[in-house]
């Protein structure tokens, strides 16, 4: 299994917002956007600021897949 950011880019273009906007609001770094994007591992650090940044939860933001 996998963690999918899908519902995080969902939610970006819901919301009329960019990776760079994203990146900028959640005071995170291109390299986290970056890895983000890759699905790559990210840490629970960075998800909770896209969360409040966002205002949700992170089941709203991610989820596992079956790879």
């Amino acid at each position: 299994m996998k963690i999918s950011y899908n519902k995080l880019w969902k939610m970006l273009i819901d919301k009329n917002l960019k990776r760079k906007d994203l990146q900028e609001i959640a005071g995170i770094s291109s390299a986290s956007v970056a890895k983000l994007g890759k699905g790559d591992n990210i840490t629970t650090d960075v998800l909770l600021k896209i969360c409040i940044a966002l205002d949700c939860t992170l089941e709203d933001i991610m989820e596992t897949v079956k790879d």
